[in-house]
């Protein structure tokens, strides 16, 4: 079972440094080439140098491994280092190994990073293929033969049955479509910047998977992205106002595999979510009235409302028409539909600069950022603040 309590970690690290390459579709250059470029950035942003890094964290499925970063980018004797399984399920999971290393004393200054060429070299969307046997892959033996090959077929089921069981129409998925475009028109870096959406857009996009549409799947990029990571302390004495760690968790749930759990008692949620939720909550002492901007992982548009359902910001069956309201400034950078497709990574970036007030979409007064990872795959969150 999940811990019911609040666990040590809040308060004790923050976010230092963010730093990114260009996002497009065909980078020209290596992955390490990428990675560098980003780990350098986000240093050259915290106003720390290569030498001051004694840990790296990063996922698996990434072809640059930490030490062979930590060559080309300069970096010396590294005292820690880790990766994170579960593709984009990783990315807040990768800061919160960072925190735990720093508020343990084993690191002091510690690097996160996400680099692929995602769009001009292997495809995620294409599905499974030249799997290696593994007990995981094994699972899909239950899926593939049927049909279900690549992760839109999968969230399709989900998909499916929510609309199903709520009586709802595709267009409830349309709302976060156009909102993360709304965003992302104003974002210089989104890859859809100046491409605003509307619902009748959305509508009449290509099928991918019913009820999946062209617009409910989220582009695939190529690009890099880092976040610094040390001690709160020591943040506050670099360049730019801290970003503190309130709170870091990851979590799976019961009879969970990786975006294929179709044998749960329901499809309609996202437990492994739902573990998150209640350390994040527990952990932060937060609410969900108390977030101010949230940053959900939206590789598909459906598992955003149900991320909004698990988090207590609205009812079961409600997400789509909480999204239409806009209480609650949503994936502000444009989200992975409007910006890019870094598994997360960038979502990070845009909660730090929401909470430094520089986000091209400012929420005013923005102090508590909800940051969520991958979902359908055992996940993790974040809950950030300003140093207060």
């Amino acid at each position: 079972m999940s811990l019911l309590r609040p666990d040590g970690l809040g308060g004790r690290a923050a976010v230092a440094g963010i730093g990114a390459t260009e996002f497009s579709k065909d980078s020209g250059r290596s992955e390490l080439s990428l990675a560098v470029e980003a780990v350098r950035a986000a240093l050259d942003d915290a106003g720390l140098a290569p030498g001051d890094v004694d840990g790296l964290v990063t996922f698996t499925m990434d072809t640059s491994p930490e030490i062979t970063v930590a060559q080309a980018a300069g970096i010396g004797e590294l005292t820690f280092f880790s990766r994170v399984h579960y593709g984009g399920g990783a990315a807040c999971a990768t800061v919160q190994q960072a925190a735990l290393a720093v508020a343990a004393g084993v690191a002091e200054v510690v690097v996160c990073y996400r680099a692929f060429n995602e769009r001009s070299g292997r495809r995620f969307g294409s599905g499974v293929q030249r799997r290696e046997p593994s007990a995981e892959g094994a699972a899909l033996g239950w899926q593939l033969p049927f049909g279900l090959l690549t992760p839109a077929s999968w969230v399709a089921m989900a998909a499916q049955r929510y609309l199903h069981v709520y009586g709802l129409t595709p267009e409830v998925f349309g709302h976060v479509a156009v909102t993360d475009r709304r965003y992302a028109a104003n974002n210089p870096a989104a890859y859809f910047h100046g491409k605003p959406i509307t619902l009748a857009d959305h509508a009449a996009s290509r099928w991918i998977a019913e009820p999946l549409r062209l617009l409910d799947c989220c582009q695939e990029t190529d690009g890099g992205q880092a976040v610094v990571v040390t001690t709160a302390e020591r943040a506050r004495d670099l360049r730019h106002p801290p970003a503190v760690v309130l709170a870091a968790a990851q979590g799976a749930g019961r009879r969970q595999e990786a975006m294929t759990s179709f044998y749960r008692d329901g499809l309609t949620g996202l437990p492994e979510t739902g573990v998150v939720a209640r350390q994040l909550w527990q952990t932060s002492g937060l609410r969900p009235a108390d977030v101010d901007v949230a940053v959900l992982y939206d590789h598909f548009t459906p598992f955003v409302l149900m991320q909004l359902e698990e988090f207590g910001f609205c009812g079961p069956g409600e997400g789509g028409d909480f999204v239409a309201a806009g209480a609650l400034p949503i994936n502000t950078h444009g989200g992975q539909l409007g910006e890019a497709y870094l598994h997360g990574m960038n979502g990070i970036a845009e909660a730090v600069r929401q909470l430094r007030g520089t986000s091209v979409n400012q929420v005013p007064g923005a102090a508590r950022a909800l940051v969520t990872a991958g979902t359908g795959v055992p996940t993790s969150g974040l809950v950030l603040g300003t140093d207060t």
